[in-house]
């Protein structure tokens, strides 16, 4: 790829968009700026405006939704916004083009992420470099995405895992499913597994204990903290499920090359999630139970990886091209 071309770069997320700029796989950090979604008409706009308030003329642009994209398109799961990469080049006049799922910007990142923004949360053990790798990502929602090196290029596919069906282990667990699916039919995973799925398992324990008590989950983890017997049962029951789920998650694809965990929710239990379940619910898999101690899984905490993602990805396609 020319070192000397420049590319935009944006990361949609539910409420604000981070736009950078970049070249080859590096991300300009100086010029990153945030744009709160709710003041524009959609990313079209945005891109607009960055490009007004920078002075750039990129040649290439790649943005990342958070949402479901198909053949270069996708649109927002919060927001009514849709993306293509005809809007794109409406937008800022580039002509190479990319848009992606925001998990996967973060798998195309994994390869340029600084140590200091990976924090260990169990060992697994050694792995060839060009091992499958995998991307949990737990927010205002939940998603996964596989991470495979073919040559010199990584193929990230598009998932939407986090509407999967939960697999459930025990009466309290089935409890638990009845009581979120009397408000949401159909409930999927990341109705259990997200900011608010964590706080419906706490409205379940509340009502399994016959009392009504909402509370947001950042007061949640804050009693856990202090040592409330109930939010720590919430908090146990959470870690528990995602455990779970990533063992699920890692017999599917086999990420020997590490499980990478990234969003808010997943940082705010990163402390916590060994101490409180996340393990046990992660080897809970029978006779396949050692088997699981080869994966690592690691807490992702670097801001800019899904831009960081969206450079690398479109280093890989101007590489094509070229």
């Amino acid at each position: 790829m020319n070192a000397d071309m420049t590319v935009v770069l944006a990361d949609i997320g539910g409420t604000n968009t981070r736009v950078a700029l970049g070249r080859g796989t590096s991300v300009d950090l100086t010029s990153a700026k945030s744009y709160r979604n709710a003041d524009y008409s959609g990313i079209g706009a945005v891109l607009r405006r960055y490009l007004a308030e920078t002075g750039a003329r990129p040649q290439g642009c790649c943005v990342a939704v958070a949402g479901p994209v198909r053949d270069s398109a996708g649109r927002l799961t919060n927001i009514d916004w849709s993306v293509d990469r005809e809007m794109l080049h409406e937008a800022t006049g580039a002509e190479t083009l990319a848009v992606l799922n925001d998990l996967q910007a973060q798998g195309h990142a994994l390869g340029l992420i600084a140590p200091e923004n990976l924090t260990p949360l169990l060992p697994g053990q050694p792995a060839s470099p060009r091992s499958a790798r995998l991307v949990v990502g737990v927010g205002t929602g939940m998603n996964a995405a596989p991470v495979y090196r073919l040559g010199d290029r990584t193929l990230v596919p598009p998932a939407e895992a986090g509407h999967a069906t939960l697999g459930l282990r025990s009466e309290d667990e089935l409890r638990l499913f009845h009581h979120v699916s009397r408000l949401h039919a159909g409930a999927g995973i990341e109705h259990f597994l997200s900011g608010r799925g964590f706080e419906r398992i706490w409205n379940w324990l509340c009502s399994e204990d016959g009392v009504s008590d909402e509370k947001p989950a950042a007061e949640i983890m804050a009693l856990m903290e202090a040592g409330d017997p109930r939010a720590l049962r919430a908090v146990e029951t959470f870690s528990k499920l995602l455990g779970r789920v990533c063992g699920d998650l890692a017999l599917t694809t086999l990420p020997f090359g590490g499980i990478f965990l990234i969003g808010g929710v997943a940082r705010h239990f990163g402390p916590h999630l060994v101490t409180h379940g996340f393990a046990d619910g992660f080897r809970d898999k029978g006779r396949f139970s050692a088997f699981m101690d080869q994966f690592p899984v690691h807490l992702l905490t670097d801001d800019y990886a899904a831009l960081t993602g969206c450079a690398c990805h479109l280093s890989e396609q101007v590489d094509l091209i070229d």
